[in-house]
């Protein structure tokens, strides 16, 4: 591993990562799922800011291919004319994550792009591995192109909710929705299951998401990497939607990431890329305990929401 003090590091991410590696107790990784989702749910409480105010957020359920899927709806605005609505898959490494431990992005996403957000709570592994939450991606994003009043989807998610939105934006190319996908935000995203890369050695510890915690989820996970939806780096890209796809520079996912925004470059897809400099893997959840992270998601956002306006002709 590099020596960390090798790289840029913001201060805050810094006081961060050194409160947050003081921390006594079992890793995520040697915990059963169920209290892994726990602890993840009890740092989102503690790190990440408030939801804040916003005029409407309504949980509800809908049909998916093995029962209901939760989801839930985010809009500051229910009495806008139909528009695009942003579909979010939550991060946790298909195995931990839910509603409630981004609910506070959600809503600045609502807010700041002025228009719906449809969070979706996928099944989770090991309980329901690969493929089970990118076909509940799926379903969802079907469900809202068909029963939601909206002129088309952006799909976007965090982690393996990155690889979630471009699992779904890729099946959605292919066998198109009833609307069409405008846009795609994928977020430090997982595209791929081989881990040679230079971030993997030298951010896999003490950056929050470690060797140990990717191997966990893998392993619950349990993902065929011949299957476009676990490995989208190896499938073509072409004919994908406008893309913003941001990393963070110290996220042992950096590098796939970046790997994919050339990918997508290279196949013709207008794409934007955006590095958080200094932060970490998870910052869009830590808005509180990491305060720069608040920057990271408007000055993304601004720059989707410009996205979105161009892909929808009103820019």
């Amino acid at each position: 591993m590099t020596d960390s003090t090798t790289h840029f590091t913001r201060p805050d991410v810094a006081m961060f990562l050194a409160f947050l590696n003081a921390q006594e107790g079992p890793k995520m990784e040697e915990l059963p799922p169920a209290e892994a989702r726990e602890m993840f749910r009890m740092m989102a409480q503690m790190a990440d800011a408030p939801r804040g105010e916003i005029a409407k957020v309504e949980d509800r359920t809908i049909p998916g291919p093995a029962g209901e899927i939760s989801i839930r709806l985010y809009d500051n605005r229910p009495d806008s004319e139909p528009g695009p609505v942003m579909v979010f898959f939550h991060g946790g490494g298909w195995v931990i994550g839910d509603l409630d431990t981004h609910d506070a992005y959600c809503a600045e996403a609502a807010r700041m792009l002025d228009m719906p957000v449809v969070a979706v709570d996928y099944r989770l592994a090991p309980e329901h591995p690969f493929p089970a939450a990118p076909d509940d991606c799926e379903a969802a994003a079907r469900w809202v192109a068909d029963h939601f009043p909206c002129t088309g989807l952006v799909l976007s998610g965090e982690s393996a909710g990155g690889n979630l939105t471009i699992a779904t934006a890729l099946t959605l190319r292919d066998k198109p929705a009833s609307k069409p996908v405008m846009a795609m935000h994928p977020i430090y995203p997982a595209v791929t299951t081989h881990d040679d890369w230079q971030s993997y050695r030298d951010f896999g510890e003490g950056h929050l998401l470690t060797t140990g915690s990717m191997t966990y989820f893998g392993n619950h996970y349990a993902a065929d990497p011949a299957d476009y939806r676990a490995s989208p780096l190896d499938f073509p890209a072409a004919g994908l939607p406008p893309t913003l796809l941001t990393t963070a520079g110290l996220d042992p996912l950096r590098d796939q990431g970046r790997a994919y925004a050339a990918k997508l470059i290279e196949a013709g897809v207008p794409t934007t890329y955006r590095e958080a400099a200094g932060s970490i893997h998870g910052y869009i959840n830590l808005a509180q305990g990491i305060p720069s992270a608040k920057d990271d998601i408007r000055s993304a956002l601004t720059v989707l929401k410009a996205i979105i306006a161009e892909a929808s002709g009103t820019a």
